[in-house]
């Protein structure tokens, strides 16, 4: 790497305290906004319309506010930190994919006070998974960890695919218009425009490629009048911010599944914070900075389910940043906070990403999802396939993808027992877990 680049020495580059100033600090830190935003928003999207939040309504743009607002308050819980609390990191926060199918099956099934209900207690006890994150890693392999995440993104795809064809007759478009040319023009215009930046571009167009995807096809849904903006010139400049928005409501079960999540979220937060340490510095990291990270996860998380956000996790994208510019700088990220912050405050803002029609929507999970799957397969990629793995792989996946496929299958379960076993993610979880700790590590290969 070159002595210079934005204007700063290696050693400059590689120490989290170094502030390279304004001029240089806000454009960087707007490169961690683009590459994390268009993800940060989507989780609150979907969980919203599984409860019955209509799209562009006000109640699903405070959802997308909230997302906006927390990730930007996490992620200072991150850099600025407050004792133990933060790895004082370039880690930006934002709201967790890993979540989506455990919260929205219990939004559907017993609505969005039960789901935040749970977002605020699984806070707190992520949060105190700080102290012990280091003891329990060896319950989490790549094995592990790999099939979570690997079956989140396959547990999503068909969502993004219902989205790019235009929704459902139960959700926003009418059935007859499912799957029209018009609505995959659409999805397909941001897919294409997506891709063509990633690839054939560099810079913040590259990092930005799925955010310009997504205006370039709400840009053509608007021209074929797909978009309705009447929420947005009701909403106002300055948001207004609810404690408890729709009520507080305990459930063992919702609590026991995002729990179940939070550990493995926490996981993920523990291979980011080692990642950036490694990429942008060139040395590990330590235990103060993984616990101060798994303790600022848990705070953001609790804190934005007081207010109605979903929770919060480290954005593997932006350590991709981190290793691409090489600027260490926790202040750049801070100001990155400070943006999403702002974005958080403005409920136009909220109004307009909420006004965006599915198909525009489709196009960009289509890509965000299946990349999701893409991380758990390259997961997978470090764990040596012996007979043993692939037992594990094997029945984990067709136990947590088979219930989901077939809920009727567990139809006589009680209520909460049976959300958990179709989400997917957390049979899949659950398997892995017991299976890599019974199965005896001495069978043929």
């Amino acid at each position: 790497m070159a002595d210079n680049q934005a204007g700063m020495n290696i050693e400059d580059m590689r120490n989290p305290d170094h502030f390279p100033g304004l001029g240089k600090g806000i454009p960087l830190g707007l490169q961690h906004v683009l590459a994390m935003f268009a993800s940060n928003v989507t989780p609150s999207i979907i969980v919203g319309g599984a409860a019955g939040l209509a799209f562009g309504s006000p109640d699903l743009g405070y959802l997308i506010q909230m997302a906006m607002l927390f990730a930007g308050v996490a992620t200072l819980f991150q850099t600025i930190g407050l004792g133990p609390i933060g790895a004082r990191m370039p880690i930006m926060q934002g709201t967790s994919f890993a979540f989506v199918g455990v919260l929205a099956g219990i939004a559907a099934t017993m609505g969005l006070n039960v789901a935040l209900s749970a977002c605020i207690i699984g806070g707190v006890i992520h949060f105190f998974l700080g102290a012990v994150i280091q003891r329990i890693r060896w319950l989490f392999p790549p094995l592990v960890t790999g099939l979570v995440i690997l079956s989140i993104g396959l547990y999503l795809i068909p969502v993004a695919i219902k989205y790019a064809a235009g929704g459902a007759a139960d959700f926003q478009m009418n059935a007859d218009s499912f799957g029209s040319l018009k609505h995959w023009s659409v999805a397909l215009t941001v897919i294409i425009v997506s891709l063509g930046l990633k690839f054939f571009s560099k810079g913040l167009l590259s990092s930005a490629a799925i955010l310009i995807g997504l205006l370039a096809g709400y840009a053509l849904a608007f021209a074929l009048g797909m978009v309705n903006l009447d929420n947005v010139s009701k909403a106002g400049w300055l948001a207004t911010v609810k404690p408890l928005p729709y009520g507080f409501e305990f459930n063992l079960g919702a609590v026991f599944a995002v729990t179940l999540v939070s550990i493995v979220s926490a996981i993920e937060t523990v291979g980011d914070v080692s990642a950036t340490a490694k990429a942008g510095a060139g040395r590990d990291a330590t235990d103060k900075e993984i616990a101060g990270a798994t303790y600022a996860d848990g705070l953001g998380t609790a804190v934005a389910g007081v207010f109605g956000g979903l929770p919060n996790t480290s954005f593997s994208q932006n350590v991709g940043i981190v290793g691409m510019t090489g600027i260490m700088s926790r202040h750049v990220v801070t100001i990155a906070g400070l943006i999403m912050v702002v974005c958080g405050l403005v409920p136009k803002i909220g109004a307009v990403i909420a006004s965006m029609p599915l198909p525009v929507l489709g196009g960009g999970v289509i890509v965000m999802f299946g990349m999701v799957a893409a991380a758990g397969l390259n997961m997978l990629s470090e764990v040596n396939m012996t007979r043993r793995t692939m037992i594990i792989i094997a029945v984990s996946l067709a136990f947590g993808l088979g219930l989901n496929l077939v809920p009727t299958a567990v139809q006589y379960l009680p209520g909460t027992v049976k959300v958990l076993a179709t989400s997917a993610v957390a049979p899949t979880a659950i398997m892995a877990i017991l299976l890599n700790l019974i199965l005896p590590q001495d069978m043929e290969e």
